[in-house]
């Protein structure tokens, strides 16, 4: 029995030493650029429409 138990144990590390291990993969790390020189500056877009006359608006009245 004692001799069984000591095979058994040996045929089990035998067989995990023997599984080839996956190697790692060793991937570089993302490089972040810098940013470069402002370049010149785009032509100046359309303007907006014209808003309604500025003030407050009008506040509602009810009668009481």
């Amino acid at each position: 029995m004692n001799h069984a138990t000591m095979f058994a144990a040996l045929v089990v590390v035998a067989s995990l030493s023997a599984c080839q291990k996956p190697e790692p993969v060793n991937v570089p790390p993302a490089t972040v650029g810098e940013p470069g020189p402002a370049g010149s500056q785009g032509s100046t877009g359309k303007p907006g429409d014209a808003g309604t006359a500025g003030g407050a608006p009008a506040a509602s009245s009810s009668s009481n």
